[in-house]
């Protein structure tokens, strides 16, 4: 009997990930994926959004439909949860597949690519436990070689996890999961040291297993590359077996006060009984819920004006970061194929490490291409609360403007403007001169009185869905 896809996510539903999972749901029921995918919000006869975009496209005769449904997580949240039901989802549910989605390569970041992803997985599995848990990579250059040791051991811990990977081709005499807990201490033991901080080191003495790794960032607990690393490790070390203390040294928290409360650390610290060292961690709780649907934070708007204008009318996204989920890369769609640049940090690296703060590359949230009419269009998304400090951040993207926008667009027009959602009030909103569109909780969509002809056109195709 057929039933509906609900895929659940805080991300930015994007074509090539919706059918890698599409592909990988069509091998667990052992049948062939056939379809060209669109995405499309669900509007109802008012024409208000619905707050989920369906699928269309996609053939299967196990599937009647599916539906797309943005979430937020109560904590750390993987990229999708894929239900496999009639009804829409509710968090009694139990998923089919869990889905972490990465870009990031070996071949640009070591601890992105594996280690700060990690902890998703281990967090998850206190609700979810024996669900099916998938590392994707969507990889926007090519796979690297020859893997690093920091990649070999991380990803020999997600399979000893049963994490499934997928989009990166392994060698199974490099990549297999660790059968004692010699082999991982060993391995991570054997690895390089690095040429400054703190090794990540292994020591087992008696009922003790001492891990040292530096937890700490600007005084408080937020390295998240290491706190990902430790909750992977410590999960790893109780599966094979470890039923004594594990306790963190050299992480260079200065007391319980840096270490907050409800944070994922402290919830995955508190189920695998692990310890810092000198400091009392806090008795803490997980939450009820892991999810809930979401109506009100800002990428709610730039997401939905994203995807109308990519599925509805002629716009190319060039630059996303809804939310300040990934930096992520600038397009250049005038080459065949099209030409990336990893967007940089820092205007002076140098500057900003000397204290300089304003030394950086502030990012918009969106970036789309009309190419019927060549003209870019820079979106900062906010709140409808935080709208008059959305405006006043449409100033601080000169340097991004000059050094990718215009370097790789100098012939286009440049639109800059402001997408709100959340609840609020709508003429208010209408009265800010750099709005281009206001998304309420409710659904209403309101265009701002000078809104780029794309995001016009898009909405008014809304009324045929």
């Amino acid at each position: 009997m057929s039933k509906n896809i609900w895929l659940l996510t805080e991300e930015r539903p994007k074509k090539a990930v919706i059918q890698a999972i599409l592909k990988r749901f069509c091998a667990e029921f052992g049948v062939e994926y056939v379809g060209d995918i669109k995405i499309l919000p669900v509007i109802s006869p008012e024409g208000r959004f619905q707050f989920r975009y369906k699928v269309i496209g996609f053939e299967a005769e196990l599937v009647k439909e599916i539906f797309i449904l943005p979430v937020s997580g109560y904590s750390s949240f993987v990229d999708f949860m894929l239900f496999y039901q009639d009804e829409q989802p509710t968090d009694k549910d139990k998923p089919l597949l869990l889905i972490e989605e990465t870009k990031t390569d070996d071949v640009e970041s070591r601890n992105t690519g594996v280690y700060q992803r990690c902890s998703k997985f281990v967090f998850t599995e206190f609700f979810y436990p024996n669900v099916q848990k998938i590392m994707l990579y969507n990889r926007q250059i090519p796979q690297k070689v020859k893997p690093t040791l920091t990649y070999i051991f991380g990803t020999r811990m997600l399979l000893t996890l049963d994490v499934e990977i997928i989009g990166k081709s392994l060698d199974p005499e490099i990549f297999r999961p660790f059968s004692r807990l010699d082999e991982l201490i060993d391995l991570k033991n054997s690895m390089p040291k690095p040429y400054n901080g703190v090794p990540v080191r292994i020591k087992k003495e008696q009922d003790k297993i001492y891990i040292s790794a530096k937890l700490e960032k600007a005084g408080r607990l937020a390295h998240d590359p290491n706190i990902g690393m430790v909750a992977i490790m410590a999960a790893c070390i109780r599966k094979l077996g470890w039923s004594g203390e594990i306790i963190i040294t050299k992480h260079g928290l200065a007391d319980q006060s840096v270490v907050g409360n409800k944070n994922k650390f402290n919830f995955i610290a508190h189920e695998h009984e692990i310890e810092l060292e000198g400091i009392t961690l806090p008795n803490v709780t997980l939450p009820d819920k892991y999810w809930k649907v979401e109506k009100e934070k800002e990428k709610a708007g730039t997401i939905f004006v994203h995807v109308i204008c990519e599925n509805l009318v002629d716009g190319v996204s060039i630059y996303e970061n809804h939310g300040g989920s990934e930096r992520g890369y600038f397009w250049d769609h005038s080459t065949i194929p099209p030409m990336y640049e990893a967007v940089k940090k820092y205007t002076n690296r140098e500057e900003y490490k000397s204290g300089n703060k304003e030394a950086i590359v502030y990012i918009p949230d969106l970036v789309l291409l009309d190419v019927k009419r060549n003209e870019i269009i820079n979106i900062e998304g906010k709140t409808y609360k935080n709208r008059l400090k959305g405006v006043q951040e449409l100033s601080n993207y000169v340097y991004f403007e000059l050094n990718y926008i215009q370097h790789y667009y100098k012939d286009s027009k440049l639109a800059v403007g402001l997408v709100l959602a959340g609840s609020g009030n709508a003429e208010v909103a209408k009265q800010i001169p750099e709005l281009i569109l206001y998304l309420d909780d409710k659904g209403n969509i309101t265009l701002g009185d000078r809104a780029p002809q794309l995001v016009k056109d898009a909405v008014e195709k809304l009324s045929s869905l």
